[in-house]
């Protein structure tokens, strides 16, 4: 039997839910809950970061796609978070010789990503969570301790030790999740990162004349086979960009160490950059390098009093642009769960686990991949030719889509999108066998005619 503070069975009783982490997915999945009427409260380590000096160096533009527009536009904040969002229909490829070429996302050249700031939309979100009923956001509390028996939690705050005993705890607090790393502790929870031996830093290409100094209607790469850099449009038109560099050996973070080796680096292998970034000498030498990895947990949630969700349950690699969308999937999902089991917990926490851990592990795999495409691939002849190809089948065969569009343009599932696209592959692959089948017995009939 289901223990009551647990299930709906009593309406009128309001049920208490400790939100750790005050981050996209952690507002988002309050503002879902408020809804469903649960007394919330979030708490976050840091300052609320809309008073704060922006984490230099960590505020890397998200590409918000259809997964994550949808979770948002179930609870009416669509408009007003992609008011200052700006569209990119493709990838503007930059050579080492300076050319650039566009090359669109898809086939009607009409669907695009949304390049978003990550602390703009965190605003946009803690605003949405603080005005839902019965949400309460407090900062300056960080996790110190978790009973896995009594889902009693510790806090540390500026005015000492806090004690808290809700019915249940959502952690969303990252891929460092104190709460992931608490159920850890208990022996409740197992985690294996996939460490990769890359990092990440960033630079800035500011506006020029008070306009863009590049095209913002594309997400820019400079494909380096082994390494590369992106860069995303902001508002204020400038340009936030990353490099993705390896760790350690040749062209690497630990190699190019002095102001001399990076301008040197940088004038041999981008060099429209730095005419277009003046500093980004000093933005590499100043800003941390981050790391990028893959997280597996097991199992997410524990005895229907906690629940993982986002990069706190399943990080991922960001070059598909979807760790946000999914973690924002992970809250549509939650709700729909809690509503099929009416909200008993001990239901719907392994559900929502079950539902989501398939789709979790394809978009870290096709994540990985997309990351080899960026970095190597892009430039390939035989790339090119096979996206054209893919982009022809679209217009020929209206069932057909490619990867990215299904990833980042439908709210397939993920792991389906896997599956839809092996299924594609194979359809075609036998297609062009019986192509070539017929025109070789038509060639070779004609020859026998002669």
């Amino acid at each position: 039997m289901s223990d009551p503070i647990l299930t709906s069975s009593d309406p009128t009783a309001q049920r208490s839910v400790a939100v750790v982490g005050a981050g996209l997915v952690g507002c988002l999945a309050a503002c879902f809950l408020a809804r469903r009427g649960y007394a919330v409260t979030v708490y976050e380590r840091r300052p609320d970061p809309r008073l704060t000096a922006e984490e230099r160096g960590r505020s890397i533009n998200l590409a918000l796609s259809e997964r994550g527009i949808d979770a948002l536009r179930r609870l009416g904040l669509d408009e007003q978070v992609m008011a200052p969002a700006l569209p990119m229909h493709g990838r503007m490829v930059h050579g080492v010789d300076g050319t650039q070429t566009f090359r669109s996302y898809s086939a009607d050249g009409r669907q695009h990503i949304n390049s978003i700031s990550r602390s703009a939309l965190n605003a946009t979100l803690l605003d949405a969570a603080e005005k839902a009923p019965d949400v309460r956001v407090v900062f300056g509390h960080r996790l110190t301790g978790l009973d896995v028996r009594t889902a009693q939690l510790t806090f540390e705050t500026t005015d000492g030790p806090l004690e808290v005993s809700p019915d249940w705890v959502v952690g969303t607090d990252g891929a460092g999740s104190a709460v992931r790393q608490a159920l850890m502790a208990a022996g409740v929870v197992t985690a294996e990162e996939d460490w990769q031996p890359y990092g990440y830093k960033e630079l800035t290409i500011p506006a020029r004349d008070g306009e863009f100094a590049m095209d913002p209607d594309a997400l820019h790469i400079w494909p380096r086979g082994g390494s590369m850099m992106i860069a995303l449009p902001n508002p204020d038109r400038s340009f936030t960009c990353t490099l993705f560099w390896p760790l350690d050996g040749p062209g690497s973070f630990a190699e190019i160490t002095t102001a001399e080796q990076v301008a040197e680096h940088f004038r041999r292998h981008y060099p429209d950059v730095p005419p277009l970034a003046p500093d980004h000498v000093s933005d590499y030498l100043h800003n941390p390098i981050g790391p990028l990895g893959t997280l597996h947990t097991s199992p997410w949630q524990h005895d229907g009093r906690f629940v993982l969700m986002g990069d706190a349950a399943h990080a991922i690699l960001p070059f598909f642009g979807q760790g946000a969308n999914s973690g924002f999937e992970d809250c549509v999902a939650l709700d729909q769960l809690l509503e099929s089991t009416g909200d008993d917990l001990r239901l719907a926490l392994p559900l929502f686990e079950s539902a989501r851990r398939e789709n979790a592990e394809a978009i870290a795999g096709m994540a990985a991949d997309n990351f080899t495409e960026m970095r190597d691939k892009v430039n390939s002849r035989l790339f090119q030719l096979t996206t054209r190809g893919e982009h022809l089948l679209e217009k020929w065969l209206p069932v057909y889509r490619t990867r990215y569009e299904l990833v980042s343009f439908t709210t397939v599932p993920y792991a389906e999108v896997v599956r839809l696209v092996r299924r594609q592959r194979r359809l075609v692959a036998a297609g062009a066998a019986a192509g070539l089948a017929v025109l070789a017995a038509i060639g070779g009939g004609a020859w026998r005619s002669r």
